[in-house]
């Protein structure tokens, strides 16, 4: 085949593929034979992620974006995911892809604020966004391409792969009334809420999903906060602590990313990138619609067999804002990037507050 011969082949694969993954986001059914071309590789991938394979509507982002490129790819790009630990653990995939031990992972980008505090923004920071103003700052308004600076700095490209919607305030051995009541409290709590409960007194650790339930139950810590009803009843966490606050103001929305090395990124053809973005979508939007289908049933489980409801007292609330706000003016004086991304984002907070509490909050309000 010549060369002209060629790359009309792989330019009409292209348009056909794109289209194909375009309508898969839809959920509609595409003829088979736009589906592949002979001339593409076949890619075997590994995916390491943060989640255990029980917590299905996590790991499922990774299977939705694995299950979604078979289809597209007709099997030709195929990606394997793998549970937290089995390749590398669960709170440091990003140095596995980072290193090239794995091609690609799925997980949550404020696990890594050690490494750079402005990692806080690709997931969720104390009283930010919601979910649907997280998207549309990821999406619109600039937030995926500062994010992607970050990541280029460590050799990755990231991709929103899911997000949980607003999450609970964990769990406590003992209800939690005041801000005196979290001095010398042990919780697991990772990311800028753990800085900010830090500040209030608190002593935080990080802990992957699998290790929570055993650490809360034998009393190596009094509280921890994990997603929500779904998944905090399949941890068993209501077995191990009886008082479950809210709201999580740490996570008022959480995005998930999916990351990949890129050196891999940049050698794939452009229309498995395009079937890559595309399927990260379509885990970004099933993951959400997931959780809030499941959530309310889930709590009412945990309510039944005991669960008690408690909410943060505005005196606490009050504290844990201010000592928010307090460390992110810290942050955006000694961190350049944290600065940057923190004075866009703040203007991009204020505009879509003003504007959903119009056209949101008001209607809200009635019922």
């Amino acid at each position: 085949m010549g060369p002209m011969k060629r790359r009309k082949v792989l330019n009409t694969a292209a348009i056909g593929l794109g289209s194909a993954a375009l309508a898969a986001c839809a959920g509609q059914q595409q003829p088979r034979e736009s589906a592949t071309s002979a001339d593409l590789p076949n890619i075997r991938w590994r995916m390491a992620t943060s989640w255990p394979a029980s917590l299905d509507i996590l790991y499922g982002g990774a299977t939705t974006i694995a299950e979604r490129l078979r289809k597209l790819s007709d099997g030709r790009f195929d990606i394997t995911p793998y549970a937290g630990g089995e390749l590398v653990p669960g709170n440091q995939v990003l140095d596995g892809v980072q290193s090239g031990a794995v091609e690609c992972g799925h997980t949550s980008s404020y696990y890594y604020t050690g490494k750079n505090p402005a990692f806080a923004f690709a997931t969720s920071i104390p009283f930010g966004l919601n979910t649907q103003q997280q998207n549309a700052w990821l999406a619109s308004g600039g937030g995926n391409e500062a994010i992607n600076r970050i990541y280029r700095d460590f050799g990755l490209v990231a991709f929103a792969a899911g997000n949980t919607g607003a999450q609970m305030g964990g769990w406590f051995k003992r209800p939690v009334e005041q801000v005196a009541d979290l001095q010398g409290l042990k919780m697991r709590i990772p990311g800028l809420g753990g800085k900010v409960m830090a500040q209030l007194g608190v002593n935080i650790q990080a802990l992957p999903a699998g290790e929570i339930f055993l650490a809360l139950e034998r009393g190596a810590i009094d509280a921890a906060e994990w997603v929500g009803p779904y998944d905090d009843e399949k941890l068993g966490l209501a077995k191990a602590a009886s008082f479950y606050h809210y709201p999580g103001w740490w996570e008022p929305t959480a995005t998930l990313h999916a990351i990949v090395n890129r050196s891999q990124w940049e050698a794939l053809p452009e229309v498995y990138r395009q079937m890559f973005r595309a399927a990260c979508s379509e885990a970004n939007s099933l993951m959400l619609s997931r959780y809030e289908s499941l959530n309310g049933p889930a709590l009412l489980r945990l309510l039944a067999g005991g669960t008690t409801l408690v909410p943060f007292s505005r005196d606490l609330l009050k504290a844990a804002h201010d000592a928010a706000f307090s460390i992110y003016a810290d942050l955006a004086q000694d961190d350049g990037d944290f600065r940057r991304i923190y004075e866009q984002w703040t203007v991009f907070r204020q505009t879509v507050r003003q504007w959903n509490n119009i056209n949101e909050v008001s209607y809200a309000d009635l019922s």
